[in-house]
């Protein structure tokens, strides 16, 4: 009877000892494929480049090895400059694109990656990249991408490429009728609007300049005149795009058509209680700037 109840306990321990191997393996098998699945489809094509260069970095990454990736780069007319076809290695591709005699046209260059299978369109992504006079116009690094969630890119991208946006600044000499707008933009290939509005909303002037290759803009506004009539804060305001980014705005204080400096009254009053407080004590103290022997 005990022999009997030995041998089931032996049973009973070795059959769980199977189901808890049995299990393991089935676990570990489980886990095996659940990080051995990829993405079966997309594809990933990254432009990135420095304010002022003639060169052009692409990269990227495909899921399909079997089939070149065919760039093409078109002009801001519909032309296209250049055309370039790579071999993918392990899913990755890059090339560099050199801006030249055919980049004439300003503006922005569309730069399409196609991947076909058998005559028909596998992946298709496009970028686009501002070319100003022969260079590129702004920090870029622009990516579009299909690729399915959990993919490992194999490359890294610059971080300092956000756009930087628009500033303007204001001077004129105390009593002037000029002012004097400079600013600067990162977007160099679009012009900046400069609106002036009176203290009491009404607009006064409007001006338009080109940015030069460089992002920096000037303009001379001069005051006076039937728009100038009223006393007060004037607004400058800068506008390149519909963008809080690029707006920006500095204010002129005007007095009878003319430039008033800041705190230009608070200032002269300071100076003029300076002065009599000085010649009060010194007539008290009857100061000299003789000495007494």
């Amino acid at each position: 009877m005990i022999s009997n109840r030995m041998n089931f306990k032996r049973s009973t321990t070795s059959m769980a000892i199977a189901l808890m191997v049995l299990s393991l393996i089935s676990v570990t098998a489980i886990q095996q494929d659940a990080f051995a699945q990829k993405p079966q489809q997309g594809m990933e094509i990254t432009a990135t480049s420095d304010k002022g260069s003639d060169t052009i970095m692409i990269m990227g990454q495909t899921i399909s090895d079997l089939t070149d990736v065919t760039l093409t780069v078109v002009a801001p007319n519909g032309n296209v400059v250049t055309i370039d076809q790579i071999s993918p290695d392990n899913g990755i591709f890059e090339t560099v694109f050199k801006v030249g005699p055919t980049w004439s046209e300003d503006g922005f260059y569309t730069i399409t990656a196609m991947q076909s299978a058998v005559q028909n369109s596998l992946y298709t992504l496009s970028v686009e990249v501002e070319v100003i006079n022969g260079m590129v116009a702004s920090n870029t690094s622009v990516t579009e991408s299909t690729l399915e969630t959990g993919i490992i890119l194999a490359y890294s991208y610059p971080k300092d490429t956000r756009d930087k946006g628009l500033e303007i600044n204001a001077e004129a000499e105390m009593g002037s009728d000029i002012i004097e707008i400079t600013g600067m933009t990162d977007r160099v290939s679009t012009d900046v609007t400069l609106t002036v509005v009176a203290p009491n909303g009404n607009v006064v002037t409007i001006d338009q300049v080109s940015p030069a290759l460089n992002g920096e803009f000037t303009s001379v506004i001069t005051t006076g005149g039937p728009l100038w009539t009223q006393d007060g804060i004037y607004t400058v305001t800068a506008k390149q795009f519909d963008d809080f980014a690029y707006t920006a705005s500095t204010e002129v204080d005007i007095k009878d058509g003319l430039v008033v400096p800041e705190f230009g009254t608070i200032a002269a009053m300071i100076l003029a209680v300076a002065i009599v407080s000085i010649i009060a004590v010194s007539a008290k103290s009857r100061l000299s700037i003789m000495p007494r022997y």
